[in-house]
């Protein structure tokens, strides 16, 4: 388990004192550090670490030092639990932070209602109660969203097939990948497609293959997942060893870029609300060095997420004042609004009733043979 990581060298021991911990912002995640989805997010808590420290090397937030405590909870809702406890009651975290699956979100929701402190879903998909009208303690800086994110998808998929749409869908066992699903399959007769099984499958699967020659046989000549990168990627690579010649369009995490460059199939598409990094954007270049400075263990393509909760929470900390209380953070963060340097196609923005962004931005790329290419550009939905 990664107890600490913070920046100061004076608390590399992974101890705090009370006095240590009341002069400086304590911030506190629980994380999918290991475990089959890790992938999807250990990358983005890196991230957040070397901003953390960024910040803290330039003088901190408020002239305070930002601590914060990193947690591995191996994607198991009881460690997600333990995690939230512990940093809630012993480390006294004014912020909470959650990038594991959604089935660690009840358990650590329920510590975060409990101690009063709120609660923000960094890398881990935004749950509902995020949208308008929002659980007043629960955020999400996360790229990815339920329901937006499969009209994004199906609109697409409407817009660039040019033959009937026969469409499978590829879901993790867990509840939120399986229930966007659910949605996609809802909205997709209404779209003139025809929507064929959800196939649901289990986080430790060894072999996608039954999972994919169902979706094969039923005549799928398209599919999409809307789950971790490993459910999507594998039910993907499956497929194709099945000599299967279908599209296929998954959520854009943050493996996709590399994944792209990787598999090399022009059928294969990924959405998402993150620039990639072949946009050469100055942010990106920003975080390519830092990254490079840092150390860091995974490529600067994998860090848009971490940096952008960075982002946020070094705009909500220094909203809120110092000293920090919860009620504090928890009022800053509702009337925020982050301005996202093209990271995004627009800014985060938080209200009183909408705790996920006033407006949602898509993007489509594809492998074209030499590059991965940008298939079609910024567009959006109004969060309501």
């Amino acid at each position: 388990m990664r107890s600490l990581i913070v920046a100061a060298a004076a608390l590399a021991t992974g101890a705090f004192s009370p006095a240590l911990a009341q002069d400086a912002y304590v911030v506190g995640i629980t994380a999918a550090l290991t475990g089959p989805p890790a992938s999807t997010y250990a990358p983005a808590v890196d991230a957040l670490r070397i901003y953390i420290d960024r910040v803290n090397a330039a003088g901190g937030i408020n002239g305070k030092k930002v601590n914060l405590i990193i947690q591995d909870d191996s994607a198991e809702p009881s460690k997600a639990a333990a995690n939230a406890k512990k940093l809630l009651t012993q480390d006294n975290v004014v912020l909470l932070l959650d990038a594991s699956l959604s089935s660690t979100y009840a358990p650590v929701v329920a510590e975060a209602k409990g101690a009063g402190v709120p609660l923000v879903f960094a890398s881990s998909v935004c749950p509902k109660e995020v949208y308008p009208p929002a659980n007043e303690g629960q955020f999400c800086t996360t790229a990815f969203a339920s329901t937006y994110d499969s009209r994004a998808a199906l609109a697409f998929v409407k817009e660039t097939a040019k033959e009937p749409v026969k469409i499978g869908f590829a879901a993790m066992a867990i509840p939120l990948s399986r229930g966007e699903m659910e949605f996609a399959a809802k909205q997709a007769p209404g779209l003139g497609m025809t929507a064929l099984a959800i196939e649901v499958i289990p986080p430790p699967t060894a072999d996608y293959t039954p999972f994919a020659t169902k979706l094969k046989d039923a005549g799928a000549n398209w599919v999409f997942s809307w789950a971790p990168w490993v459910t999507q990627v594998r039910t993907f690579e499956a497929l194709r060893r099945l000599d299967w010649k279908g599209d296929y369009i998954a959520w854009s995490h943050l493996e996709a870029e590399g994944e792209l460059k990787r598999i090399k199939d022009s059928r294969l598409y990924v959405v998402g609300a993150n620039a990639l990094f072949e946009d050469k954007l100055p942010i990106q270049k920003e975080i390519a060095d830092a990254a490079q400075k840092a150390g860091g263990k995974y490529p600067p393509e994998q860090m848009t997420e971490g940096w952008i909760a960075g982002m946020v929470i070094e705009a909500a900390l220094k909203g809120a004042g110092w000293p920090a209380t919860p009620a504090k953070i928890q009022a800053s963060m509702q009337n925020l609004k982050v301005d996202l340097k093209g990271l995004r196609g627009g800014p985060i923005e938080w209200t009183k009733d909408n705790h996920f962004r006033t407006k949602q931005y898509y993007r489509v790329y594809k492998w074209d043979g030499s590059k991965v290419a940008l298939v079609k550009n910024w567009f959006s939905y109004d969060v309501k």
